[in-house]
């Protein structure tokens, strides 16, 4: 039987492999994960773990794939139904960030591929990341277009949007900076708030005015 049928046959195996890579990866890296660890904490043996992924590289993959695919379905908002784009784009921020809450290994992980891939990125660029991309922008030159944003590079902001959802979960150096657990309930609404608010301020048109 052949790795991905295997795991196909034992969802139950595969899914402990995967978190327990999940966790390796996102601290260590490919190079620096054991997979001798990740069989352990997944109560597996090492040979059960290659048989069913084939290497450590390959096991690295599935677990980016499987944040990347949940990613897609979950965010992108091309896939939201028909509302306003100012709900539209509301939406996505909070999805977003209840994603990347839920997932605070997900940027690490795709961090890494970026440094460690050697350039072989265009399945994350073309599957994943441009379709969600595309939709954001969307999203804002519909805004734009019936008013309700400010006029903006869309790209630009689509970017900018991004980024600041993401940064907050990227860079641990920020929770010893503040000396806090950015991840708590707490700071996490926090957080949640001042984006919204930000946006508010950035891009939503305010009593029918550009700025």
């Amino acid at each position: 039987m052949s790795p991905a049928r295997a795991a196909k046959h034992r969802p139950e195996t595969a899914g402990r492999i995967l978190a327990a890579a999940e966790e390796s990866f996102a601290a260590h890296g490919i190079a620096g994960a054991r997979t001798e660890r990740i069989a352990a904490r997944a109560c597996v043996n090492k040979g059960l773990l290659y048989y069913y992924f084939g290497s450590k590289r390959n096991l690295y993959r599935a677990v980016l794939r499987q944040l990347l695919e949940e990613f897609r379905q979950t965010i992108n908002p091309a896939n939201s139904p028909p509302r306003p784009p100012r709900e539209r784009l509301l939406a996505f921020v909070n999805s977003y960030f209840d994603f990347l809450a839920s997932h605070p290994n997900f940027p690490r992980l795709v961090q890494r591929e970026v440094m460690e891939s050697k350039g072989e990125l265009d399945w994350i660029l073309n599957d994943y990341y441009r379709p969600v991309l595309r939709g954001v922008v969307g999203v804002i030159e519909a805004g734009i277009r019936q008013g309700e944003f400010r006029r903006v590079d869309s790209q630009q902001a689509s970017l900018t949007l991004m980024g600041a959802t993401t940064s907050y979960f990227a860079a641990p150096l920020w929770a010893r900076f503040l000396g806090q657990d950015l991840l708590r309930p707490a700071a996490l609404e926090a957080r949640r708030r001042a984006l919204i608010d930000f946006l508010g301020y950035g891009l939503f048109r305010r009593d029918g005015r550009e700025s």
